[in-house]
């Protein structure tokens, strides 16, 4: 079954889930062919191990406390700030505290 992603001009609601976090899950919220948007759900002490994905991407904390690491360096990310990573650099996370992130992904075109 395809997941279902939303559709150009829908409303996506991506306020903090508060009591909602225990139940939700990591959902990508917006695919095309140039960008992603995923709603990221990290649970205190969750780790994503470093890894590169080739597009330049932001990462948008919307409730709780995560340490990234990207470009030799490491910062608290807490809700409400944003931080920018350049293509192909490694990057990894780790919540703080429950978490859920917006993480946007600029794809390149499959277009010639």
């Amino acid at each position: 079954m395809a997941l279902s992603h939303a559709k150009p001009v829908e409303r996506i609601d991506v306020r903090p889930l508060g009591e909602r976090f225990l139940t939700a899950q990591t959902t990508t919220l917006v695919k095309t062919d140039s960008i992603e948007v995923i709603r990221l759900v990290l649970p205190a002490g969750k780790e994503i191990p470093p890894h590169d994905v080739p597009g330049e991407i932001t990462l948008q904390c919307l409730e709780g406390k995560v340490q990234v690491q990207a470009g030799g360096s490491a910062i608290e990310l807490a809700a409400g700030e944003l931080v920018y990573v350049i293509g192909s650099e490694p990057h990894s996370l780790r919540a703080e505290e429950d978490s859920s992130l917006l993480l946007t992904i600029l794809l390149f075109s499959k277009r010639v």
